[in-house]
């Protein structure tokens, strides 16, 4: 057994079989849909199909799927948005509830057999690092103004002579922050991957010595793999929570530099 060939199919961004040539700026570009890109967009189908079912449909699914949803919005606005923000929270209230949800699916379906981790690839959490880095400059911009956002990145009082200086470390500061929602929201999520894959390859280890002891591995070996997939339920809530609120706690420092 494969450890390395069976993570690397379920988390590296293989190449698609099917490409799709589109031509920018003169230069051929392949437009294919690759496995993580596939299941982000099957994620976005899937929040947007079950949201939108959930907030606007009458039936009694809807009515059961919304008492799990509202909670969870009610959540984010509430115990993240509204300490952080205050009064401001309502106009930045949709991108973190889409963030959230839209991590919440990736999280999930990362567990779904013959479906990639998405979140458990480092180009996918980076780019969603990107995203926040952009709305931490639109936020401070927006209700700072330029000027005023680029003279309170550096904490007021600091002596005229260092304010290079430190303005230089703020901004690596600032990439730091992004840097570190990155490799959190990957490593974690990776992690149960790993670990639960260990387990069941310790069947096969274990029967390369031994027939019957890698018989008797099987079942605390499930077991184990087992308890590790429940816990990474858990760990998808809580990683989508741990990045929507560290986004909003960055951002919400740029909107209220004070």
């Amino acid at each position: 057994m494969n450890f390395e060939s069976i993570l690397a199919h379920h988390l590296v961004d293989h190449k698609t079989s099917h490409k799709v040539i589109a031509t920018v700026a003169g230069l051929p570009v392949d437009m294919g849909l690759s496995p993580l890109i596939r299941t982000m967009w099957i994620a976005c189908g899937i929040a947007i199909v079950a949201l939108t079912f959930a907030a606007r449909s009458e039936s009694g699914l809807a009515r059961v799927m919304r008492s799990m949803f509202e909670p969870l919005a009610l959540f984010v606005r509430d115990e993240i948005l509204e300490p952080i923000f205050g009064h401001h929270a309502g106009h930045y209230l949709p991108y973190f509830l889409t963030l959230f949800f839209f991590l919440l699916t990736c999280n999930l379906l990362g567990l779904v057999p013959h479906m990639s981790g998405v979140t458990a690839n480092p180009w996918v959490t980076a780019g969603m690092a990107i995203c926040t880095f952009g709305l931490i400059q639109y936020a401070g911009v927006k209700e700072q103004g330029l000027v005023s956002y680029v003279v309170h990145i550096v904490p007021g009082g600091v002596p005229l002579i260092l304010w290079p200086l430190l303005f230089v470390i703020e901004v690596f500061g600032m990439f730091a922050k992004c840097i570190s929602l990155c490799i959190r929201l990957f490593a974690n999520m990776l992690a149960g991957h790993v670990v639960s894959l260990a387990f069941l390859c310790m069947i096969f280890i274990f029967a390369e010595m031994s027939k019957a002891i890698g018989t008797g591995m099987i079942l605390p070996s499930v077991g184990l793999a087992l308890f590790i997939y429940t816990m990474d339920v858990l760990v998808s809530f809580l990683q989508a929570y741990i990045f929507t609120f560290l986004t909003a706690l960055f951002v919400g420092g740029a909107v209220h530099p004070h």
